[in-house]
């Protein structure tokens, strides 16, 4: 990830854990954001350009990938099923990715890309210029949003330990605790991880499935929650 999180097109299996500052986005109490580990689908730079037929074999790898994850668990699809449903071979598939996870992570990349040039760079009260409480009524808003549209995918790639070691995870971290530093929580370091919690893939599916709870319920419930958690008066 040179930018936010870089997209999962590249051929290098090369891990790094970069940091880039971020100056006055995130203020003064987090200056450094630590940004997301490269997976073994992800390129670091410099860019390797791709092959016209390589392109096109990753294009059908996604789109048959997303395809089966719509319409089963992503932890139940095997890399056999995709490639058959890409029409390619096995070991065409396995040059780019190791397993399905990696290809969930691929297919979530821009969507998490996209939330996280929000945060830092879109309008409040999403983005910079809003008072925290209103900033993480947003952030939970727009986490759900991305719950509700890609679960399929994100049960694929970011459950159990994965979660914490894959995709945005340190990102929502470091932006959930800069909103507890602002609202004057009193230990915002054990904070963050339990205001991130009702986020999980696991908790939204056995929420809207197990439960059946609506999105709109589970969103004002967080709103709720957002505000007695760093309302200041």
């Amino acid at each position: 990830m040179s930018e936010l999180h870089n997209g999962a097109d590249g051929n290098s299996a090369k891990k790094e854990t970069p940091t880039r500052q971020i100056g006055s986005v995130l203020g003064p109490a987090l200056r450094e954001l630590p940004l997301l580990q490269f997976s073994s689908t992800e390129q670091a730079s410099p860019p390797v350009q791709e092959r016209a037929d390589a392109a096109r074999n990753r294009a059908r790898v996604l789109e048959a990938a997303e395809r089966l994850f719509a319409t089963m668990d992503a932890r139940d699809v095997t890399m056999e099923e995709i490639a058959r449903a890409a029409g390619v071979g096995r070991a065409t598939l396995y040059r780019r990715y190791p397993d399905p996870a990696s290809i969930c992570i691929a297919l979530l990349d821009e969507h998490e890309r996209r939330l996280q040039e929000d945060l830092l760079r879109g309008e409040p009260p999403l983005g910079p210029g809003a008072p925290p409480t209103e900033r993480l009524v947003a952030f939970y808003e727009a986490s759900v949003d991305l719950l509700e549209r890609h679960l399929h995918l994100i049960l694929g790639a970011e459950t159990g330990r994965a979660r914490f070691v894959t995709g945005a995870y340190d990102f929502w971290r470091v932006h959930v605790r800069m909103l507890l530093v602002h609202a004057e929580a009193p230990d915002p370091d054990g904070a963050v991880d339990p205001v991130l919690a009702p986020l999980a893939p696991e908790v939204y599916r056995f929420q809207r499935r197990t439960l059946g709870l609506s999105k709109e319920q589970i969103t004002e419930s967080l709103i709720w929650m957002a505000r007695r958690l760093t309302d200041r008066a």
